[in-house]
């Protein structure tokens, strides 16, 4: 991993903008407008959850495509839970995942996101002594 970079938008804003090892570039946080806040970037939170299901994700895609599978879409929607009070941890994440293709049995698509889950995703390896991760899936025919 390469160095990664967070700088303060300035002003009255809660915004920062965010540069990963590659110059890709990511907005979070809020500012101030008028009487109230608003979130204008991504809830650093949010963010979290988003690593989680692309770090998944990533995994997912690979193994099908070495396995030479004629995968054409995936999808994950995340329902996370915090606590109520702060720091607010995260305390169960369940992840949906809907693998489109042909020739992909769930058996097959079940193995796969064990393995991202257990073995490759290290977001999921780093938030698993935190929160309970699930999932559960469905494959569709394409």
């Amino acid at each position: 991993m390469g160095k990664i970079e967070l700088r303060w938008a300035g002003d009255d804003s809660r915004m920062f903008i965010g540069h990963d090892s590659y110059g890709q570039t990511v907005v979070a946080g809020k500012w101030t407008k008028g009487d109230g806040e608003e979130w204008k970037g991504l809830k650093p939170s949010d963010l979290l959850v988003i690593s989680l299901c692309s770090c998944s994700a990533y995994d997912v895609v690979e193994i099908l495509k070495k396995q030479r599978k004629n995968l054409i879409g995936l999808s994950i929607t995340a329902d996370a839970k915090q606590t109520s009070e702060p720091p607010y941890p995260f305390t169960d994440i369940h992840l949906h995942y809907v693998i489109t293709g042909k020739e992909i049995s769930p058996e097959q698509a079940k193995k796969v996101i064990e393995l991202s889950q257990n073995k490759y995703c290290s977001v999921a390896a780093t938030i698993r002594g935190v929160a309970k991760i699930t999932y559960s899936y469905e494959v569709r025919e394409g």
